[in-house]
């Protein structure tokens, strides 16, 4: 029954945000309200609320942190802990990226462009850098990761951040994971610190 219940959820949470980039994509981001993301969703502006607490939240949860945490954690733990990242990373996105592509460009663009959701960009960045952090460390330190987890966490988003940010800057047609590689290549050749 829990079971059920949380597939449920799920399905209405991705209803909600699909019927958000949706209105988000013919109307704007300004002129898309919650009632109306609740509506074309099939579900009352309340049940909006109980899934996400503004209209900002929609774009800027990430659902894939958890995910890429745990990939970073399956690697080896005798690989480097940029390699660790990467490999981690590039073991996920272009899946995500050949499904999700209007999506995610979408998303980031509105990241990008939209001054109330730039000025909380930082939030969803510090959520993938705490992913990172906590995929790097053991266990018993995820509340307090090594110095050195840290900076390669930093880095790697700062990389990431600078790929996303040049294909949306291309009008998304480069190859995003094409991208996130060659920033990846730029962190190697700087020799970012092991951890």
């Amino acid at each position: 029954m829990a079971h059920w219940r949380e597939q449920k959820r799920e399905r209405t949470r991705n209803a909600l945000r699909e019927a958000a980039f949706r209105l988000f994509a013919e109307h704007g981001y300004e002129d898309t309200t919650v009632a109306r993301i609740a509506a074309e969703a099939g579900v009352s502006h309340m049940t909006f609320f109980r899934y996400f607490p503004s209209k900002e939240d929609v774009v800027l949860r990430d659902d894939y942190d958890p995910v890429l945490e745990e990939l970073i954690r399956a690697q080896p733990p005798e690989k480097p802990p940029l390699r660790r990242v990467r490999d981690a990373v590039m073991s996920a996105v272009p899946a995500v990226y050949a499904q999700e592509r209007q999506a995610l460009l979408l998303r980031s663009r509105l990241l990008l462009a939209t001054p109330a959701l730039r000025s909380r960009m930082g939030e969803s960045l510090n959520g993938s850098q705490t992913a990172f952090e906590r995929g790097l460390s053991d266990p018993a330190e995820t509340d307090t990761p090594p110095l050195a987890a840290r900076v390669v966490a930093s880095a790697c988003v700062a990389a990431l951040t600078t790929a996303i940010t040049a294909w949306v800057e291309e009008g998304g047609t480069g190859d995003l994971p094409a991208l996130m590689d060659q920033a990846f290549d730029a962190l190697e050749s700087l020799g970012v610190p092991d951890a």
